[in-house]
């Protein structure tokens, strides 16, 4: 368990609240932009998210998802070394695959920056599984209840409420309205600290367990009639989470709704954040509250009126969310390097020069080797091929280069992470992007912290429409090289 505020305090609130709740005006609100770098749902192989996760390793399971046994989520890396998400569903779960897949399909169909959008699944025998993007910073349940360092900000707080309202109207536009038990472990946190919304609650609900948790104190009441989900289950669960981001604290509705009858509304308020927002802001989100765990349904708002309630309180625009969140983030476009800069701008010729400056000094305990075995014919001949290669890459003769280094490579004699470099920007200059990532890939096996293979990783990427993909490798290649110049720095 993570720090605990003791103060009790209460929060000044307006003495003029009123318990009674007032309609929230319905106004229209733009729909939210598809993410477009993300590639097409697609089907895997189970061989493939089992090479990806390391064989389903037990050190791979994560709990970012809010996923419970027996369906367990793990991180996994593909291939291409993009990171994901996988959930393994008991075999139970899905036993009719066609459901399973059509289902699946339909959710992967939605493309939001709201959403942890669903990447793809896998139905073979009676294996279930679903692929999501991976979210490296946690759950909202984490940063809320059992944060370590500092509590959630209060325009932090705002912006994950609006997030949500804006994810779940997305949702419901594309004929996707019903979400299975809302909870602050559905909500996670991306790289930039953006709160999304798991993507694996729109599966409609199959034998993996019930559409709520078994916590009756938190499940909508028409659900323990009928035990069915409605659109208006979905805004009821909201209303819940709109508690624990005013309270910090897991609080049963019924209890809520007492507090807020009584004016007790100081024991609803978080009081780690006291006077850390405004008394009308906490009374409209109360409000907003108190209106989506109504207990008639046609009494609770819907996600568009949600979106146009929470859009006004929003504070700190400006504020990225992971300085909000304290997430250490990495180095934004104004702090990269002459080369990281190139790479951002995708300035191939740049690059070029960048390359032909640095040489193979990168190579020198390699050529040091090499060096000693040179009195050997065969080995001046592979020396020469790699000679030749290096002038065709300086007249941008790539087609040549790439021959020459090709050669040089196959002899075998040592393994250059320049050479590979070499031939990778040679391969992206004569518009081979997946051959140029594969040489990238390769640099980096030989030389695991080499900055230049992750930025031309990033290059690859870029060329092959695999703009998060890109993102990232160009940011371990600003880290690689900063821990590198430090480095250099501290030997001096």
């Amino acid at each position: 368990m993570g720090a605990q505020c003791t103060k009790l305090t209460p929060c000044c609130w307006d003495s003029q609240f009123q318990a009674a709740v007032v309609e929230v005006t319905d106004v229209g609100s733009e729909e939210k932009s598809e993410v477009d770098h993300l590639p097409a749902f697609r089907e895997f192989t189970f061989e493939q998210l089992k090479n990806a996760t390391s064989g389903f390793a037990v050190e791979n399971i994560v709990s970012e998802h809010g996923e419970k046994a027996p369906n367990v989520v793990y991180k996994g890396k593909l291939e291409n070394q993009k990171r994901i998400a996988v959930k393994r569903f008991n075999r139970t779960a899905w036993p009719d695959a066609r459901q399973f897949l059509e289902e699946a399909k339909a959710v992967g169909l939605l493309r939001n920056r709201r959403l942890v959008n669903l990447l793809g699944c896998c139905c073979e025998d009676d294996e279930r599984l679903l692929v999501a993007e991976y979210m490296p910073n946690e759950t909202l349940a984490k940063h809320l209840f059992h944060w370590d360092t500092q509590p959630i900000k209060w325009a932090m707080r705002l912006r994950v409420a609006l997030h949500l309202a804006e994810a779940l109207e997305y949702c419901t536009n594309k004929g996707r309205a019903l979400y299975h038990d809302l909870n602050a472990y559905r909500v996670l946190f991306d790289e930039d600290g953006n709160p999304r919304l798991s993507s694996f609650g729109l599966m409609k609900n199959s034998r993996d367990g019930k559409s709520y948790s078994t916590n009756l104190a938190f499940t909508p009441p028409e659900y323990l009639r009928t035990g069915r989900v409605t659109p208006e289950s979905v805004i009821y669960s909201f209303g819940t989470l709109l508690l624990d981001l005013l309270s910090g604290k897991h609080i049963p509705p019924s209890h809520a709704l007492d507090l807020i009858r009584d004016r007790n509304l100081q024991m609803l308020t978080d009081s780690c954040l006291e006077g850390k927002f405004s008394n009308d802001d906490g009374t409209e989100l109360v409000r907003l509250a108190s209106r989506c765990l109504q207990y008639e349904l046609r009494e609770r708002p819907s996600a568009k009126s949600l979106v146009a309630a929470l859009a006004p309180l929003q504070k700190e625009t400006e504020v990225p969310s992971h300085t909000l969140m304290g997430i250490p983030h990495s180095a934004s476009i104004r702090d990269l390097s002459q080369f990281g800069e190139a790479c951002s701008k995708r300035d191939l010729m740049a690059v070029l020069e960048i390359l032909e400056n640095i040489g193979y000094k990168d190579d020198e305990g390699v050529t040091n080797e090499l060096s000693f075995q040179m009195w050997t014919d065969e080995m001046q001949e592979t020396l020469n091929l790699k000679k030749s290669g290096d002038s065709a890459f300086k007249q941008k003769d790539f087609k040549v280069a790439i021959d020459f280094y090709s050669q040089f490579i196959d002899a075998g004699t040592m393994n250059s992470p320049t050479v590979f470099a070499r031939r990778s920007l040679s391969y992206l200059m004569s518009d081979q992007p997946r051959e140029a990532l594969g040489d990238a890939m390769q640099a980096q096996v030989i030389s695991p912290v080499w900055h230049v293979a992750s930025y031309l990783q990033s290059l690859a990427h870029a060329a092959l429409g695999m703009e998060e993909e890109a993102k990232v490798a160009l940011k371990e290649g600003t880290n690689l090289e900063a821990e590198r110049n430090a480095a250099s720095s501290g030997e001096k």
